[in-house]
């Protein structure tokens, strides 16, 4: 009787999923046939695949994230903390900023990792982009439905889940505020609890304001260090805010104080790009090479035109750049 009871409750989840889901689970059941349904149903959200890893995560920021004191110093404090809550308010909310090649990706990328045994790759943790998963206007009022029914079922399944939102400056206006509800100070939703979960949103808007507090910083003669999240965060709030092309724009989630942090990552200086080229070159299996590093740093676009401080790139496409001054 037991078994049947399970059985059941395992169908009645896994159909409310299947109906309402958006295409990366339908791919994921199509390709993977009945053993991928299974691992999908029985996959357990247990510390056998969820265990937080804090010196992982602490170390990871230290030695491969290049030039970001801040969000180094706010994700290690803003995880840690919520990951050692049994008991927290609400889900951990973080929007992260800057330019392309920056660190967002990869800093989401250091968070599974930190958080799930197979990072990632783990069914727990959901990656979405907006021209790939909400490129059409027209469909805004089904994306919506879609996008509560698939964090819902999810969550259920699972309560620590992770959900990245990646190109949030091209996402719809309105759309993230469908999922308001989930991230709000809220025991329990129709008996389930958000509480546990993880919202990353991922965005290059207010980059040229971070771009702006850097480079007065830089022709002032202070420290890049001695940049402050007190001089930028209420700035970034601002900003993305009032930018319509933020997917953040006049959104509930920041007028109801909904993001527990606006994190931002300053652009990288030629220093950084060097650093980042050197470790790609030890994930390539290659022995030192400072000469084929520098060749192909020197050659990368750097602004202002004349003084050339901050990367126009970051470290974003070094890894097939480096092959071709090896």
């Amino acid at each position: 009787m037991k078994r049947t009871a399970r059985t059941l409750l395992h169908y009645i989840i896994i159909t409310s999923v299947l109906v309402h889901s958006l295409e990366p689970l339908t791919s994921f059941v199509v390709g993977s046939g009945l053993a991928g349904l299974y691992s999908y149903l029985f996959n357990s959200c247990s510390e056998k695949n969820i265990k937080f890893n804090g010196t992982g995560l602490e170390e990871a920021l230290q030695q491969k994230l290049f030039g970001q004191h801040i969000a180094t110093h706010v994700i290690r404090k803003a995880v840690t903390g919520f990951m050692n809550n049994e008991n927290p308010k609400k889900p951990l909310v973080l929007s992260l900023h800057g330019w392309t090649g920056t660190g967002k990706n990869y800093v989401s990328q250091l968070i599974a990792e930190s958080v799930y045994r197979e990072g990632m790759k783990s069914e727990f943790v959901h990656l979405f982009t907006a021209t790939a998963h909400f490129s059409h206007v027209d469909y805004l009022n089904e994306y919506k439905r879609n996008l509560q029914q698939w964090i819902k079922g999810n969550v259920t399944r699972c309560s620590r889940s992770m959900f990245i939102f990646d190109e949030m400056d091209k996402m719809h206006p309105g759309l993230i505020d469908s999922i308001k509800p989930f991230l709000d100070f809220y025991d329990n939703l129709d008996g389930v609890s958000y509480r546990n979960a993880i919202f990353v949103f991922l965005s290059n808007a207010g980059g040229e304001k971070l771009v702006e507090v850097a480079l007065n910083f830089w022709r002032e003669g202070k420290e890049r260090e001695e940049i402050k999240l007190k001089d930028l965060e209420e700035v970034l709030s601002l900003s993305v805010f009032n930018n319509k092309n933020s997917g953040l724009w006049h959104t509930s989630l920041i007028d109801k104080n909904l993001v527990d942090f606006f994190v931002p990552f300053l652009p990288l200086e030629y220093k950084h790009v060097l650093q980042c080229g050197r470790v790609e070159l030890a994930n390539k299996g290659h022995e030192p090479n400072e000469i084929a590093v520098e060749a192909m740093v020197r050659e990368m676009s750097f602004f202002p035109q004349e003084e050339r401080i901050f990367s126009s790139k970051g470290c974003k496409g070094i890894a097939s750049r480096l092959d071709y001054y090896l």
